[in-house]
């Protein structure tokens, strides 16, 4: 059976020319690594990530020939009621004469200034000062330095006044610090977490190392392959985290099923070769299986219509397609290589070196449940399904929002500016940029839409000063921004966006003929994006299921293995769903992960999810249901199968959910929210579906169906045969 499999035919040649394999497999990931430093990589625009009307403005914005600048604002706040409104009006004037002798600044507005307004709070406790940075992002990168050091300058002069600076740069500034520290601790604390996993998996250190170098490699090697395709489909800077979190998760769990089931087939006394090439038919034909139902639902992510998801999919369909050639051939090769010298096992830990070979590497634990969930079928099923179910429910009632600036630790001083600010000045961090388009913005006509827009927008009393408005220099395009009450998402921002949208924006402005107007901002644009996520979340959701269906068909020769897998792995997916909810949204474990809960969960998380806990639950599934397909085609029970393919599976099994929970579990402890967020979701997902869906819902209901687990009807006959067949087919 074996031959036939493009997995034992790259093993076998991997095992005869190991050489060429292992080179081949350095010189690809150097290749690859000094290909991408050396082109750079193509990160995308702020204005190409967002969706709708609000992406519409920015891409209109972005090519109306501004002069490119990033507008910053000082609070400058009484920390007591007794504090005078003459030192407030001191320190402003301190600071912006500092700030005028700051190379690059330009358009400083003080609250005190003549002609000011909305910029002093009306119990006079608060007031902002306004100022621009000229240059591109990059540059404005380097020279928002010298404007916090002038800020903190007059901070120290006047230790009864808070004097905080925020606005995109500073923000940008706080959270690339912020991200860099977290980024860097997960990939400080993941490498010996899974090193420490894999060496109680296999008891050897040797051992225990292939597994991570082939994911360390494999995630080298994709890091340097987007440079080149970022050329032709830019990435957001998020990418590395994804690539890290699920290169690393997949390049494990390939090899480590690919290892382990060499060594289990030495301990049952073939040699090297024998074993491996045993191996290479077996796990590594699962690997190609599970491999491209992980590619799908990553491909998934295309249909999301947002670059951002594009991005997503970019990276991980990359890793994960390297990660399966390094399994096939990397790896073979270098198992070829240490087990003809006996080196697999070098570095063995005495017990647990010891313990790795008793049982034929099967756990006791797993196979006492596993018996009496097979005594009990009908009950165990009925008891995982109503546990699922619960868990799933809070889910129904999942606010989704974007976090913005308070993804931000509650303990980071950009983060309490903010918030500062916006007690004090509500919208003005985040206003509304209602854009307009025409042959000439400064005709009598468009000026007069403004300023109706200007009136009525007042007039709601969901708006406030201070309006401003920019025109280009080619007058086609003029920007108003408009501070709204609310912040972010809620339903006071949403409700005041709605007002402009819907009601202020149709009778003023739009009504002038010869204008285009759409409406961004903060708010704008995060209910844009949360509603093109929702509204895609069927073509992503149908796509995934109906190609993982047609792929199981072919693989397993039975109609009924792929539904119940998409039921199984719909059912692990909706569990973490609602555990995000009572975390993230009604705040359970706050003081245990240390923060606080902002009323929802990020936009993009549900249908990141979705595809990336859909392909990584299918890898344990394809595994475990090609042991039990191998058991039954060698002339065993169903029944006998279920219980023999799990046993035998449950120890890598365990290993590497192990694996991915540590990683995930270190990306929930780390500062930024949309991290959290994303580890406690991948988290909770693995750990429910490697031990309720796995070790109790699957075996239950195969014993349950018995034979109609491999139920085709005759009129798939047709499809290809990838062993003898399992039972007579019913009509």
């Amino acid at each position: 059976m074996g031959a036939r499999h493009f997995a034992s035919r790259a093993g076998r040649w991997s095992a005869r020319h190991r050489k060429q394999a292992i080179l081949g497999w350095i010189a690809f990931v150097v290749i690859a690594t000094v290909a991408g430093g050396v082109i750079g990589t193509s990160s995308l625009e702020p204005a190409e990530m967002g969706n709708g009307s609000s992406r519409t403005a920015d891409l209109a914005v972005d090519r109306a020939g501004f002069r490119e600048t990033s507008g910053e604002q000082v609070l400058l706040q009484a920390r007591t009621p007794a504090a005078s409104s003459a030192e407030l009006q001191q320190a402003a004037g301190e600071l912006a004469g500092r700030l005028a002798h700051v190379p690059h600044v330009e358009k400083v507005v003080s609250a005190f200034d003549a002609g000011a307004t909305g910029q002093l709070s009306k119990d006079g406790r608060s007031a902002l000062l306004s100022f621009d940075i000229a240059g591109d992002d990059d540059a404005v990168a380097d020279r928002v330095g010298a404007t916090l050091a002038a800020t903190a300058a007059v901070q120290r002069q006047h230790p009864d006044l808070r004097v905080e600076q925020i606005g995109s740069a500073s923000a940008e500034k706080a959270f690339e610090k912020s991200l860099g520290e977290d980024f860097k601790r997960a990939e400080t604390l993941s490498v010996p977490f899974t090193l420490l996993i894999l060496l109680f998996a296999f008891g050897a250190l040797v051992a225990a190392g292939l597994p991570l170098l082939l994911g360390l490699t494999a995630v080298g090697a994709t890091f340097g392959l987007i440079g080149p395709i970022s050329q032709l489909a830019p990435v957001t800077d998020q990418i590395g985290s994804v690539v890290l979190l699920i290169g690393l998760a997949v390049g494990v769990d390939y090899s480590m099923f690919y290892v382990r089931r060499e060594m289990e087939e030495r301990d049952k006394g073939k040699g090297p070769q024998a074993a491996l090439e045993a191996a290479a038919a077996t796990s590594g034909h699962a690997i190609v299986v599970s491999g491209f139902i992980v590619l799908i639902s990553m491909a998934g992510m295309l249909l999301s219509g947002s670059s951002i998801f594009v991005s997503f999919a970019v990276g991980t369909m990359t890793v994960v397609a390297v990660a399966v050639v390094g399994s096939l051939t990397f790896l073979p090769a270098m198992l070829s290589w240490l087990g003809e010298r006996g080196w697999t096992e070098k570095g063995r830990v005495p017990i647990l070196g010891r313990l790795r070979h008793r049982g034929g590497g099967r756990s006791r634990a797993w196979g006492w449940i596993l018996d009496r969930v097979l005594a009990r079928p009908r009950i165990s099923a009925g008891l995982a399904t109503l546990l699922l179910v619960a868990l799933a429910l809070p889910a129904l009632g999942m606010h989704t929002m974007s976090s913005g600036i308070e993804g931000l630790p509650a303990d980071e001083p950009v983060r309490q500016t903010y918030e500062r600010v916006q007690a004090a000045f509500p919208g003005t961090t985040e206003p509304a940029e209602v854009v307009v388009q025409a042959a000439d913005v400064t005709s009598p006509q468009v000026q007069a839409g403004i300023a109706q827009l200007r009136t009525q927008a007042l007039a709601t009393g969901r708006m406030s000063e201070p309006i401003d408005v920019r025109v280009n220099p080619a007058h086609t395009l003029a920007v108003v921004n408009i501070p709204l009450r609310g912040t972010g998402e809620s339903n006071e921002a949403l409700a005041s966006l709605a007002a402009l949208r819907e009601d202020v924006v149709p009778a003023t402005i739009e009504r002038v003929p010869g204008t285009t107007v759409n409406v961004s901002g903060d708010t704008a644009g995060s209910k844009d994006f949360n509603d093109s996520m929702k509204s895609h979340l069927p073509l992503v959701f149908g796509f995934v299921l109906g190609a993982a269906f047609l792929l199981l068909l072919v693989t397993f020769r039975s109609l009924v293995i792929p539904i119940k897998a998409i039921v199984l792995n719909l059912l692990s997916v909706a569990a973490s769903y609602g555990v995000l909810t009572l975390v993230f949204q009604h705040g359970w474990g706050e003081s245990l992960l240390d923060f606080q809960a902002g009323g929802g969960i990020n936009s993009w998380l549900p249908l990141f999810l979705f595809v990336v806990l859909f392909g990584l639950s299918m890898d344990y599934h394809v595994f475990i249901l090609s042991r039990v397909r191998e058991a039954v085609l060698g002339g065993m029970t169903t029944e006998a199968a279920v219980a023999d393919g799990i046993k035998s599976t449950a120890g890598v099994v365990t290993s590497a959910a192990a694996v991915m929970i540590a990683v995930f579990s270190i990306f929930a402890t780390l500062g930024a929210m949309d991290f959290k967020q994303m580890g406690v979701g991948l988290a909770s997902a693995i750990l429910i579906d490697a031990t309720i869906v796995r070790a109790v819902l699957l075996p239950a209901t195969m014993k349950l169906l018995g034979d109609w687990n491999w139920y085709l009807p005759r009129g798939l006959s047709w499809l290809p045969q990838a062993g003898k067949r399992v039972s007579a087919q019913r009509a």
